[in-house]
């Protein structure tokens, strides 16, 4: 099965909604919506419209990310957050997300990482305790690496954790996965603009699959 959406809204909600079936909420990284206005979008949106969502930055990047500007509470502590670090500041993040989560019925959570998330033994450790000390639910958790990790320790993360290798189609292949997750970032710059010959080799290269694949632009 194939869904293909988009990060984020690209257009109108109502538009939105009639061409695609799934889209990743950005917000959810940046800064957390209400719960009302979550609720709000949730009852919006068609019954069997997916969301998925992207995991609240407090779990997985540092306070000195760039991507904290847009943060509306207060940090305290700064060294407690980011980099699954086992902390009650990491830990109240995720809590949260997971009820933003099942607020929208959303089952494919993305943990998306800084390339200064590199493959050190105490960021290994940090993001084993982590997975295993959450409560799982019925979610899938997608996990999108930078900083240089081999295939094969990615590969044997993923496996002990059970997580989704999530991937840019064009830039590599999952090690491991139960479904796809691709998110496409754009060959060279994140305003490259996909051309027919680029749509074809990525059709060929999903007709290969025949697991739940995920395409989010």
């Amino acid at each position: 099965m194939l869904k293909i959406g988009c990060c984020g809204f690209a257009v109108k909600k109502r538009e939105y909604f009639k061409n695609f079936s799934v889209v990743e909420l950005q917000q959810t990284f940046y800064q957390l919506p209400s719960k009302e206005l979550i609720l709000k979008w949730r009852n919006e949106s068609p019954l069997d419209f997916e969301y998925t969502l992207k995991a609240w930055q407090l779990i997985t990047h540092p306070p000195s990310s760039p991507t904290y500007r847009r943060i509306k509470i207060k940090i305290k502590n700064e060294r407690n957050y980011g980099f699954f670090k086992p902390t009650d500041e990491v830990f109240s993040a995720w809590n949260k997300t997971s009820q933003i989560a099942d607020i929208l019925k959303a089952k494919v959570i993305i943990f998306q990482c800084p390339a200064s998330f590199g493959p050190e033994e105490a960021n290994i450790k940090n993001m084993k305790m982590f997975f295993k000390k959450i409560k799982r639910k019925k979610y899938i958790f997608c996990w999108e690496q930078r900083g240089g990790w081999e295939n094969n320790l990615i590969k044997e993360i993923c496996e002990e954790l059970n997580l989704v290798h999530c991937v840019d189609p064009f830039k590599g292949k999952p090690v491991f996965d139960n479904i796809n997750y691709f998110r496409l970032h754009g060959i060279g710059t994140y305003n490259y603009k996909y051309t027919k010959g680029d749509l074809e080799r990525l059709k060929e290269e999903l007709n290969k699959f025949s697991k739940i694949t995920y395409v989010m632009f």
